[in-house]
């Protein structure tokens, strides 16, 4: 009895154990933006869940050849995003909810503007063609980068190298 006992203890411990680390959690605060995908607030880097942006130094092309700093125009984007939909009488804190972290310590995050709002930044960005559905970690975002490619807009307009690939070989 006492060995059932044990066993079904040790049981319940690896479930309940198992079922913190799954919960979603959330932070939310007014941002600082580092990159097309990467925040922080209130000191935690948050990685934008699902997609990947051009990096700052990233140069792609334009459709008549021109090179344009893409990894900037990346940053600029998601930061118009944000003080866009902060606009009016208060401004808005972002809310990102997560439930891990990656091998940097980062929090991996769904991130909203405002706490009840349906504007994801993830999305936006994949679908404004400022960042890349991140299909390695996710398939949420595949629909939004069909339809920049479709509209030929952001780094779809011309030529780039996938953020990963120019990580791959700039770092």
């Amino acid at each position: 009895m006492k060995k059932l006992s044990l066993i079904l203890f040790s049981i319940s411990i690896l479930f309940f154990t198992e079922q913190s680390y799954s919960e979603e959690k959330v932070i939310y605060g007014w941002p600082r933006v580092i990159d097309g995908d990467s925040i922080v607030i209130r000191k935690e880097s948050i990685r934008l869940h699902g997609i990947d942006a051009p990096e700052i130094r990233q140069i792609c092309k334009k459709k008549d050849n021109t090179p344009y700093m893409c990894g900037v125009i990346a940053k600029d984007t998601l930061k118009n995003f944000i003080e866009r939909e902060s606009l009016g009488l208060t401004q808005k804190k972002v809310y990102c909810y997560y439930s891990e972290r990656d091998r940097y310590k980062r929090i991996i995050g769904k991130c909203y503007v405002g706490k009840d709002s349906k504007f994801n930044l993830n999305n936006a960005m994949v679908f404004a063609g400022q960042a890349v559905a991140y299909t390695k970690y996710s398939k949420d975002y595949i629909e939004a980068q069909n339809k920049a490619k479709k509209m030929d807009i952001g780094i779809w307009q011309g030529e780039f190298i996938l953020p990963e690939e120019w990580r791959r070989k700039n770092k």
